[in-house]
């Protein structure tokens, strides 16, 4: 069994992880989806666009990636809230 060649670049960073952070927000506030299910939300809309939008035509590369895109839209969300939630207390 061969590894599937994968390439992280621009959209892996920059327009993917935004995009699931954004995606995983707007269900949230619309459909009132409770605190412990917004991982798992967030994990299945980054298999989504990574499947269906940025690795079509391989599904392992597609599930691989997917899941780097969730918990990268989970890591991110997460480090930018403890950060913005510490300087406001602090003041």
């Amino acid at each position: 069994m061969e590894f599937p060649v994968i390439h992280t670049n621009f959209w892996d960073a920059m327009i993917a992880i935004p995009i699931v952070i954004i995606f995983t927000q707007m269900l949230k506030y619309f459909l009132g989806i409770s605190k412990p299910f917004v991982p798992t939300v967030a994990i299945l809309i980054g298999l989504i666009v990574s499947i269906f939008i940025s690795h079509r035509g391989d599904l392992i590369a597609g599930v691989f990636m997917g899941y780097f895109y969730g918990y990268g839209a989970i890591g991110s969300y997460a480090s930018l809230k403890t950060s913005l939630l510490y300087f406001r207390n602090k003041k």
